[in-house]
């Protein structure tokens, strides 16, 4: 029976211009619901490694994976947030899902004062991708990745978050989702 992985890292090593390696031959492969945490002295590469696993750092050396299907997404102890929005509207505005389900909403709510062929083609569009991806709980979903990451209430002001741990420490996080 083969164990299947929902990320795996292979080789993986970074270094920056001018010479400065972060990390060398990195090999990890994660487990289905594994929790995993990354240790480290500030500058020691943790949220280059975390970048690297969500595709936004593409410059490296090795192979960083995700399974099919699995998600990564990467959220940096000081994010830029949008202040007229709150904790979980900043948190759900990247998820490609989360506008499908409101744009479906939206398209409903004028259907029930217009209707049009177009607007019901759209909707029909809208309904099919969002059947596809599982997605229609998103809000749901949105709110227990949050959770798991220990963000601050989905309806807090983002004007009044502090940021980080007391002791100064860097805490990125990533999280897969699959």
């Amino acid at each position: 029976m083969s164990v299947q992985y929902v990320y795996h890292l292979d080789g993986l090593s970074k270094t920056y211009p001018g010479g400065k390696k972060i990390f060398e031959n990195i090999r990890l492969s994660f487990l289905p619901d594994a929790k995993i945490g990354v240790v480290g002295v500030n500058g020691a590469g943790k949220s280059t490694l975390l970048r690297i696993m969500a595709g936004e750092d593409k410059e490296y050396n090795g192979e960083a994976k995700a399974a099919d299907g699995v998600k990564v997404g990467y959220l940096p102890q000081e994010p830029k947030l949008d202040p007229t929005k709150t904790v979980f509207e900043n948190a759900a505005e990247l998820c490609e899902e989360k506008q499908w389900v409101d744009e479906f909403n939206a398209i409903s709510m004028k259907l029930g004062e217009d209707y049009s062929d177009e607007l019901m083609a759209e909707m029909t569009a809208l309904q099919e991708k969002i059947d596809a991806a599982d997605a229609w709980d998103i809000d749901a979903r949105i709110e227990m990745a949050m959770e798991a990451l220990r963000c601050p209430p989905g309806d807090a002001d983002v004007t009044k978050l502090s940021g980080g741990d007391p002791a100064g420490r860097d805490l990125p996080v990533a999280a897969v989702e699959a």
